[in-house]
């Protein structure tokens, strides 16, 4: 059983801007305990304070690249660049994917847990990660990011999810790159 509830789409906390991290402490190191815990728990990739209702700028991560799970605390974007469509979902949107065109590689500043500086180059899968979980620090859910078909698309399956049905999906043309792995 998780840990944290995980908040879903319509949920006001979701869309509010996370404040920064001034203080770390034991008691910012166990909720971030618990946040991977429950980011386990709902096979995430990524999972952001706010989306268990803490409104602080951090959030936890593992791509199971044999790294195990890693904390960011008060993260910023300095430097992007390209473009990568990907299929991403998310945690707060439960059972729903988009294509998603994003920048494909990102250097991202901010702290471990123990205060140090960290400065990190990430390009698909990782800089994928790490910009959709700062859109959960700034109050952007991944619906915010589809294109008007997309959009239309999701206020249907979203109406679904709501009435208790099952969203109907129109068939891919292709299957995304990392089948099986969509960012949470």
């Amino acid at each position: 059983m998780p840990v944290h509830e995980i908040r879903v789409i319509g949920d006001p906390v979701l869309k509010q801007i996370a404040r920064e991290v001034t203080d770390i402490d034991g008691a910012l190191v166990r909720l971030c305990e618990d946040m991977v815990d429950t980011m386990y728990e709902a096979a995430g990739l990524g999972l952001a304070a706010p989306q268990v209702g803490v409104q602080k700028r951090l959030f936890v991560y593992d791509l199971r690249e044999g790294d195990g799970p890693q904390v960011i605390v008060n993260p910023q974007i300095v430097e992007s660049d390209g473009e990568w469509v990907y299929e991403e979902g998310c945690l707060s949107v439960p059972g729903l994917s988009w294509e998603i065109l994003r920048p494909n590689q990102i250097h991202v500043t901010g702290v471990d847990l123990d205060g140090n500086e960290l400065s990190i180059e990430a390009d698909e899968l990782a800089g994928r990660m790490f910009q959709h979980e700062l859109d959960h620090l700034n109050g952007v859910l991944l619906v915010e990011r589809l294109d008007d078909d997309q959009r239309k698309e999701a206020r249907k399956a979203l109406r679904q999810l709501m009435m208790g049905e099952r969203p109907a999906r129109p068939p891919r043309d292709e299957e995304p790159a990392r089948k099986g792995l969509s960012l949470r």
